[in-house]
């Protein structure tokens, strides 16, 4: 079957590998779409902290189910999503709850070989039938997920002021379920292209471009009182120390994006605000549900899906998507 694999760093090589053999509890999938992901694109790049090479990536999928164990509720010829973190359901995490956080996580594409191939088995528990959603819809559960994750987690008010600062598809995910929850949205981003397609394809309130007289327009907005919730999806050490400064007195600032390095804060200016600092990690099932529910209600717009390429052409065309001239907010694989 064919393979892309990552070998180093810029590296990608196609492979004919032997099909998986399914063990007991799992089930072997057809992949049939790939979502590419921000940490697909830092795999790639060599900045996501962590990862070992080489690795096939990929954990953004949907697909249709050849074998499943025979107490299973999937059957051949189901299509289905995947929940790719693969969590150990005894941890002090997965106790809570807090599977996102588990402390043996195994992220598809991530900590183990993910869906870049035509095969692929996954434990029956993270296999989900894609009911009610097409197979594309089913590939994009996962990054909306975590936008939707990172809301709850929030803990957003109907009639808050939100900015969301990265207007990636995680940072878009996040603008569409604050909006859902009543917010007003703000998106600030270093791309006009992208600004334009938030305040345009997404609806959000308003998009300010980040540079100068960004700090400016921002507190013209919000009547110099800035925002309750800020959401930081920039994957930038620099971008997430300065959006302290966006927070509200008595606000929350929402870590999205994760780095290889520390953070650093201005402590005074930290609690002068009783600011809540957060990190948001993945997304749980309940946060696939919200997703889903959104979907089959029409509330997910369809226009974030701008790009399709075939498994066969990624190791040619991949770092194509790194191009901010091609408009890229969400390719999606075929295989």
């Amino acid at each position: 079957m064919l393979t892309v694999v990552c070998e180093t760093p810029g590296t990608l090589l196609a492979q004919d590998r032997p099909m998986p053999e399914r063990g007991a509890h799992e089930v072997l999938l057809r992949v049939k779409r790939v979502g590419v992901c921000g940490t697909d694109l830092h795999i790639f790049t060599g900045k996501q902290p962590y990862l070992s090479y080489p690795r096939v990536m990929g954990h953004e999928l949907s697909g249709i189910v050849e074998a499943a164990p025979a107490d299973s509720a999937l059957h051949p010829g189901d299509a289905v999503y995947v929940m790719p973190y693969l969590s150990c359901g005894t941890c002090i995490a997965c106790r809570a709850g807090k599977t996102n956080c588990c402390t043996r996580i195994q992220v598809l594409g991530v900590h183990r070989d993910g869906a870049f191939t035509e095969y692929l088995t996954v434990p029956q528990a993270f296999v989900h039938k894609a009911e009610g959603v097409s197979l594309d819809q089913a590939a994009m559960v996962e990054f909306l997920a975590i936008g939707a994750h990172a809301v709850r987690r929030s803990g957003l008010r109907a009639g808050q002021r939100v900015l969301v600062v990265g207007a990636g598809p995680i940072g878009m995910a996040a603008m569409i379920f604050a909006q859902l929850r009543g917010a007003t949205v703000t998106a600030l981003d270093g791309r006009q292209d992208r600004v334009d397609f938030c305040t345009g394809a997404l609806g959000v309130h308003a998009g300010v471009p980040l540079g100068e007289g960004d700090e400016e327009q921002l507190a013209k907005l919000t009547d110099g009182e800035f925002y309750d919730v800020v959401f930081d999806a920039t994957g930038n050490p620099q971008a997430m120390e300065r959006g302290f400064r966006f927070v509200a007195h008595g606000g929350s600032y929402v870590l999205i994006s994760v780095v290889g390095a520390n953070i650093t804060f201005s402590d005074p200016e930290f609690h002068k605000r009783e600011m809540s600092l957060m990190g948001s990690r993945n997304a749980t099932t309940e946060d696939f549900s919200t997703v889903l529910d959104a979907m089959r209600a029409g509330l997910i717009p369809p226009s974030l899906n701008t790009h399709r390429l075939a498994l066969a052409d990624v190791p040619t065309q991949f770092q194509n998507l790194l191009d901010p001239s091609a408009g890229v907010i969400k390719a999606i694989v075929e295989c």
